[in-house]
């Protein structure tokens, strides 16, 4: 049964995006968060950057926000059906 909604493909989610918006949602300074993206011959590395001031707020109490944001980013790329590495800087 067709009811003429288009189909919506997961391989096109624009990880370093839903990276960039949760850490932006997290940090004091918003316009200061970015996200670069390098192909590794292991996979794809995002890198979020974002002010000095905010690093503590990314990382958390014993890592567990960085831990998070890794996770559900992984999560995405797992759907997408890519290989990604997070570093936070």
């Amino acid at each position: 049964m067709d009811n003429g909604s288009a189909q919506v493909s997961y391989r096109d989610i624009d990880i370093a995006a839903v990276l960039a918006d949760m850490a932006r949602a997290i940090v004091d300074e918003p316009d200061a968060v970015s996200v670069t993206v390098e192909e590794a011959d292991d996979g794809t590395v995002y890198t979020l950057k974002v002010a000095e001031n905010d690093m503590g707020m990314i990382i958390g109490k014993h890592g567990k926000i960085a831990r998070a944001l890794r996770t559900v980013a992984k999560a995405a790329a797992k759907i997408a059906d890519k290989k990604i590495t997070v570093e936070i800087k």
